[in-house]
């Protein structure tokens, strides 16, 4: 698919720039007027950098992850669709996150008024002849990025049933967040849930803590979830506040020494600086009817920590 409007509005003033990583796949670059940034990889669809307007980068990726397309790398945010984990019968995390995507020149409208306050793209995806053999279902998924004024990263998917029968599917943005160590770090939000405890068969429990901390390997499923949830890092003084729409569950994700060793593209010691927490839909499917289309928003936003008791009862408006 052709480039040519967003390779024309390389100037200062569009926040909008293509450029080509180490393999020749394209990543969209989104700047927001005050310095902060957005990278977004037709390999997977995937968001391998965000960062403030200091400059500090606020996704994780791994100093042993491995950079060879389709293969997404760890690290950054995955699209992990139409399968998440080893829920099904396909590769882990579904095909979605190992495709390269197309840039979408036909978006339709959004039906929201963001008054150009955010620079976005706009990406696609449409099954291959490949695809189709092992998951024989037409769909669209289109994926909007964006960055506002104020460096909030928001990602807003949809996925179009374009089959003559109805499918279902899971889906999750895989998000690595950096930490500055993971056992200074507490999540918020998530108390008294119910929670799938992937170390345990998938047995159900309950949050028992006034928040999450960590001391061990944790690989859970909070279902039910509400839409605004924080991770606040007490040694950098600042929080990630994640909210969220058509996404009931939020999973979370350390895998802690033992396994960190086990793992070729994550280094011994990375476990400390990483911790996933997705907003995703696993527990129960999402299922599309001929024609139907679903749609999962997601929004990034680092705070002071100060402030972040403010966000957790602020409304979703991505």
């Amino acid at each position: 698919m052709s480039m040519g409007r967003f390779v024309n509005s390389m100037d200062p003033t569009s926040g909008l720039e293509v450029i080509r990583d180490w393999n020749g796949v394209a990543q969209v670059v989104l700047r927001s007027p005050k310095g902060a940034s957005a990278r977004v990889s037709l390999c997977g669809g995937q968001v391998v950098s965000w960062r403030n307007d200091r400059g500090e980068e606020l996704l994780f990726t791994s100093s042993k992850a491995t950079f060879k397309p389709p293969n997404a790398m760890r690290g950054g945010i995955q699209m992990c669709f139409p399968q998440f984990g080893y829920s099904g019968t396909l590769e882990r995390h579904g095909f979605a996150r190992n495709r390269i995507w197309s840039l979408d020149d036909e978006q339709p409208p959004l039906n929201h008024n963001d008054n150009g306050s955010k620079v976005s793209v706009d990406l696609i995806l449409k099954p291959s002849e490949d695809d189709l053999k092992c998951w024989p279902h037409c769909f669209e998924f289109r994926l909007r990025a964006s960055l506002s004024k104020d460096g909030d990263l928001s990602l807003i998917s949809r996925i179009r049933n374009v089959n003559g029968k109805p499918f279902s599917f899971s889906f999750a943005y895989h998000t690595y967040l950096s930490v500055s160590d993971i056992s200074e770090v507490r999540i918020e939000g998530l108390e008294t849930l119910d929670y799938l405890d992937n170390l345990s068969h998938k047995e159900r429990f309950t949050e028992q803590g006034d928040a999450i901390t960590f001391e061990s390997e944790v690989d859970r499923v909070y279902v039910s979830s509400p839409n605004v949830v924080a991770v606040i890092d007490h040694e950098k003084k600042h929080s990630f506040v994640i909210r969220k729409e058509g996404l009931p569950d939020v999973v979370v994700w350390n895998p802690w020494e033992k396994k960190s060793k086990t793992m070729v593209d994550l280094g011994d010691e990375e476990y400390k600086q990483m911790l996933c927490v997705d907003a995703a839909a696993v527990e129960r499917a999402i299922s599309l009817r001929p024609g139907e289309e679903w749609t999962g928003k997601l929004e990034l936003s680092a705070v002071l920590s100060t402030n972040c008791s403010d966000h957790l009862d602020h409304p979703v408006s991505i």
